[in-house]
């Protein structure tokens, strides 16, 4: 445990209080050993002082400037949609503000790069919020791997699939709105899984993939077959259904002396496979997910440790994301 004392704390302000940072990463900012929350922001006004009153949170803002030039927000959270990734992390940068920005990073990897480079220039860190590299139940996993719990690692598979979604009345989630969300639902959870893949198994070195768009409702892929590699060797393949009958989630690690299956979205127990038999080992997930990550960047912000997920990590992702789905992409692009 880090005994380093605890100096003045972190002061963040939060762009954009959507649904994601009512219980997944809100509550965090305020939970993080020295870190405040001290002010929101949304363009609706009214949203924003409800967020304000409900959360306890001093100070909102209709105006994304307004909470940048606020000499009381030493850092600042973007939890907009990912169209607005790139825009207020530059602006965020430029204001000299340390950036934590929701995942997928951005709509592409030459977005990602652009926000590297301007926070690189403006010297300020650039963390995103794949919080999954920071959660107990994926570092029990990363632990068992490490550990030699099964041996030499060689391959994994990943199985992903669920109804077509479903709305009411009204526009289209803008997770299904490529120009909004750089995707579908692929772009939105497979991310997750990919970015986790990358820190348990090494940095991904190679990914590719076919994708189709069958449900025919919006303008997003539905399912996806990739497969990938890592820089320990360890060769991958998946599968993305978001047009299927039943639910699945899985992830299987294949290694010499053992196999772990476990999922990307569930809290059920890991189970661990080896020449003794099954092994079950609970893994469920914190109340706030997002807070041991949000620890892990106020640490790094504070010199007491560092933080798992960076620009530079997320890149990787973003190019993994971009290789999977380039085909597609260029497909569906409108033609002159």
């Amino acid at each position: 445990m880090n005994t380093q004392p605890l100096g003045p704390p972190i002061r963040w302000g939060i762009i954009g209080v959507g649904d994601v940072t009512e219980s997944k990463s809100g509550p965090g900012f305020q939970e993080a050993r020295g870190s405040e929350l001290v002010a929101v922001m949304r363009r609706d006004g009214a949203k924003a002082a409800d967020y304000a009153r409900r959360h306890g949170v001093p100070r909102w803002y209709d105006d994304a400037d307004a909470l940048l030039a606020d000499p009381d927000v030493d850092a600042v959270y973007v939890a907009t949609p990912p169209s607005s990734h790139h825009d207020y992390t530059v602006r965020a940068a430029a204001a000299g503000k340390p950036v934590y920005v929701e995942k997928p990073m951005a709509r592409t990897a030459a977005e990602c790069e652009s926000m590297i480079s301007a926070c690189e220039a403006a010297a300020v860190p650039l963390f995103v919020a794949y919080y999954r590299r920071a959660m107990p139940r994926f570092v029990t996993v990363n632990d068992l791997l490490h550990g030699g719990a099964l041996g030499d690692v060689r391959a994994v598979t990943v199985r992903l699939q669920s109804p077509a979604p479903t709305w009411g009345p009204g526009p289209m989630p803008w997770r299904l709105q490529p120009e909004i969300s750089g995707g579908g639902l692929f772009v939105d959870l497979g991310s997750h899984t990919l970015d986790l893949l990358d820190l348990l198994l090494g940095p991904i070195s190679h990914a590719s993939g076919v994708a189709t768009s069958r449900d025919g409702r919006y303008p997003a892929e539905d399912t996806v077959a990739a497969t990938f590699t890592f820089g320990s060797d360890v060769v991958g393949a998946g599968l993305w259904d978001f047009n299927a009958q039943d639910r699945l989630d899985e992830i299987e690690i294949i290694g010499s002396a053992g196999t772990l299956h476990f999922s990307s979205f569930g809290q059920e127990p890991l189970r661990l496979t080896t020449s003794t038999g099954l092994r079950e080992i609970a893994a469920p997930y914190p109340q706030t997910v997002q807070l041991p990550l949000i620890q892990t960047v106020v640490d790094a912000l504070t010199g007491r440790g560092e933080c798992p997920s960076t620009g530079a990590s997320a890149l990787r992702t973003a190019h993994a994301v971009d290789s999977i789905l380039a085909a597609y992409r260029d497909a569906s692009a409108p033609r002159a």
